[in-house]
Protein backbone atom coordinates (compact mmCIF):
# COMPACT_ATOMS: atom_id res chain seq x y z
CA UNK A 1 0.00 0.00 0.00
CA UNK A 2 1.09 3.64 -0.34
CA UNK A 3 1.06 6.47 1.82
CA UNK A 4 -0.84 9.49 0.63
CA UNK A 5 -0.84 12.91 2.43
CA UNK A 6 -3.24 14.92 1.35
CA UNK A 7 -3.66 18.79 3.12
CA UNK A 8 -4.26 22.59 2.60
CA UNK A 9 -1.15 24.36 0.82
CA UNK A 10 1.32 24.59 3.85
CA UNK A 11 0.74 21.94 5.73
CA UNK A 12 3.60 20.22 5.33
CA UNK A 13 2.84 16.96 2.91
CA UNK A 14 6.26 18.20 0.25
CA UNK A 15 8.18 18.72 3.45
CA UNK A 16 6.82 15.40 5.80
CA UNK A 17 6.52 12.79 3.04
CA UNK A 18 10.34 12.41 2.13
CA UNK A 19 11.03 12.42 5.12
CA UNK A 20 8.66 9.68 5.79
CA UNK A 21 9.67 7.95 2.98
CA UNK A 22 13.12 7.86 3.44
CA UNK A 23 11.81 6.32 7.63
CA UNK A 24 10.42 3.62 6.09
CA UNK A 25 12.49 2.91 3.34
CA UNK A 26 10.18 3.75 0.38
CA UNK A 27 10.00 5.78 -2.80
CA UNK A 28 8.77 9.46 -2.79
CA UNK A 29 6.64 11.13 -5.11
CA UNK A 30 5.14 14.84 -5.45
CA UNK A 31 2.71 14.96 -7.58
CA UNK A 32 3.18 19.03 -7.95
CA UNK A 33 6.68 18.19 -8.91
CA UNK A 34 5.24 15.65 -11.66
CA UNK A 35 2.53 18.12 -12.75
CA UNK A 36 5.52 20.70 -13.06
CA UNK A 37 7.74 18.53 -14.85
CA UNK A 38 5.28 17.37 -17.27
CA UNK A 39 4.64 20.84 -17.80
CA UNK A 40 7.38 22.47 -17.53
CA UNK A 41 5.91 25.31 -16.12
CA UNK A 42 5.72 25.97 -12.42
CA UNK A 43 1.97 25.46 -11.21
CA UNK A 44 1.37 29.18 -10.88
CA UNK A 45 2.47 29.37 -14.68
CA UNK A 46 -0.06 26.87 -15.09
CA UNK A 47 -2.90 28.71 -13.61
CA UNK A 48 -1.77 31.65 -15.39
CA UNK A 49 -1.52 30.79 -18.65
CA UNK A 50 -3.60 27.64 -18.75
CA UNK A 51 -6.32 28.42 -16.58
CA UNK A 52 -7.70 26.66 -13.53
CA UNK A 53 -10.16 24.37 -15.48
CA UNK A 54 -6.94 23.23 -16.96
CA UNK A 55 -5.10 22.89 -14.05
CA UNK A 56 -7.56 20.49 -12.27
CA UNK A 57 -7.32 18.36 -15.59
CA UNK A 58 -4.08 18.13 -15.59
CA UNK A 59 -3.82 17.12 -11.73
CA UNK A 60 -6.53 14.55 -11.99
CA UNK A 61 -4.87 13.09 -15.34
CA UNK A 62 -1.55 12.98 -12.74
CA UNK A 63 -3.37 11.04 -10.53
CA UNK A 64 -5.44 8.64 -12.40
CA UNK A 65 -1.68 7.92 -14.22
CA UNK A 66 0.49 7.17 -11.13
CA UNK A 67 0.66 3.04 -10.84
CA UNK A 68 2.59 2.93 -7.68
CA UNK A 69 2.75 0.11 -4.90
CA UNK A 70 5.01 1.05 -1.47
CA UNK A 71 5.42 4.82 -2.05
CA UNK A 72 4.73 8.03 0.00
CA UNK A 73 3.37 10.00 -2.29
CA UNK A 74 2.46 13.89 -1.50
CA UNK A 75 -0.58 15.67 -3.59
CA UNK A 76 -1.68 18.88 -4.01
CA UNK A 77 -3.78 20.64 -1.61
CA UNK A 78 -6.26 20.73 -4.67
CA UNK A 79 -6.70 17.12 -5.61
CA UNK A 80 -9.29 16.75 -3.21
CA UNK A 81 -11.49 18.03 -6.03
CA UNK A 82 -10.87 15.22 -7.93
CA UNK A 83 -13.31 12.40 -6.88
CA UNK A 84 -11.84 10.27 -9.82
CA UNK A 85 -8.53 10.78 -9.16
CA UNK A 86 -9.05 10.06 -4.94
CA UNK A 87 -10.79 6.84 -5.62
CA UNK A 88 -8.32 5.67 -8.36
CA UNK A 89 -6.02 6.84 -4.63
CA UNK A 90 -7.92 4.80 -2.65
CA UNK A 91 -7.43 1.39 -3.87
CA UNK A 92 -3.90 0.92 -3.13
CA UNK A 93 -3.01 3.61 -0.65
CA UNK A 94 -3.87 4.99 2.84
CA UNK A 95 -4.81 8.92 2.49
CA UNK A 96 -3.59 10.29 5.40
CA UNK A 97 -4.07 14.31 6.00
CA UNK A 98 -1.67 16.43 7.60
CA UNK A 99 -4.26 18.63 9.73
CA UNK A 100 -2.58 22.00 10.66
CA UNK A 101 -4.98 25.07 12.18
CA UNK A 102 -6.01 27.67 9.48
CA UNK A 103 -3.36 30.69 11.63
CA UNK A 104 -0.66 28.36 11.20
CA UNK A 105 -1.56 27.72 7.83
CA UNK A 106 -1.60 31.72 7.15
CA UNK A 107 1.85 31.71 8.73
CA UNK A 108 3.58 29.57 6.44
CA UNK A 109 1.54 30.59 3.75
CA UNK A 110 2.60 34.13 2.55
CA UNK A 111 2.65 33.51 -0.53
CA UNK A 112 -0.83 32.67 -1.85
CA UNK A 113 -0.92 34.72 -4.79
CA UNK A 114 2.39 32.21 -6.33
CA UNK A 115 1.96 29.09 -4.96
CA UNK A 116 -0.71 27.66 -8.18
CA UNK A 117 -3.66 27.49 -5.64
CA UNK A 118 -6.79 26.79 -7.67
CA UNK A 119 -9.31 28.92 -5.99
CA UNK A 120 -12.13 31.17 -7.49
CA UNK A 121 -11.25 34.88 -8.19
CA UNK A 122 -10.21 36.59 -4.94
CA UNK A 123 -11.57 33.75 -3.04
CA UNK A 124 -9.43 33.82 0.58
CA UNK A 125 -7.32 31.81 2.06
CA UNK A 126 -9.43 31.15 4.81
CA UNK A 127 -12.52 30.75 2.89
CA UNK A 128 -10.89 28.18 0.44
CA UNK A 129 -9.53 26.00 3.53
CA UNK A 130 -13.15 26.14 5.06
CA UNK A 131 -14.42 24.96 1.75
CA UNK A 132 -11.81 22.12 1.90
CA UNK A 133 -11.73 21.15 5.21
CA UNK A 134 -14.81 19.00 5.05
CA UNK A 135 -13.36 17.04 1.67
CA UNK A 136 -9.94 16.20 3.42
CA UNK A 137 -12.37 14.83 6.63
CA UNK A 138 -14.18 12.62 4.16
CA UNK A 139 -11.90 10.90 1.97
CA UNK A 140 -8.66 10.58 4.86
CA UNK A 141 -8.22 7.18 6.14
CA UNK A 142 -5.95 8.82 8.59
CA UNK A 143 -6.16 12.15 10.12
CA UNK A 144 -2.85 13.40 11.83
CA UNK A 145 -2.67 16.58 14.17
CA UNK A 146 -0.41 18.38 13.26
CA UNK A 147 0.20 21.21 15.84
CA UNK A 148 3.11 21.73 17.50
CA UNK A 149 4.82 18.37 16.29
CA UNK A 150 8.13 18.73 13.98
CA UNK A 151 8.35 17.08 11.05
CA UNK A 152 10.44 13.64 12.07
CA UNK A 153 7.59 14.10 15.20
CA UNK A 154 5.00 13.82 12.60
CA UNK A 155 5.94 10.95 10.68
CA UNK A 156 6.58 9.17 13.88
CA UNK A 157 2.68 9.63 14.68
CA UNK A 158 1.64 8.28 10.58
CA UNK A 159 4.23 4.99 11.18
CA UNK A 160 2.97 4.72 14.47
CA UNK A 161 -0.69 5.06 13.98
CA UNK A 162 -0.54 2.64 10.58
CA UNK A 163 1.12 -0.16 12.39
CA UNK A 164 -2.08 0.22 14.45
CA UNK A 165 -4.52 0.11 11.71
CA UNK A 166 -5.94 3.13 13.85
CA UNK A 167 -7.73 5.91 11.67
Amino acid sequence: MNIVLIGMAGAGKSSVGPVLAKSLARPFVDVDTLMEQDQGLSLQEIVDRKGQTAFRIYEEQTLLSLDLTGHVIATGGSAIYSELGIRHLKQSSHLVLLDVPLDLLEERVDDVDQRGLVRQDQQSFSSLYWERRPLYHRHADLIIDCSGKSITGICQVIVARLAMGSS
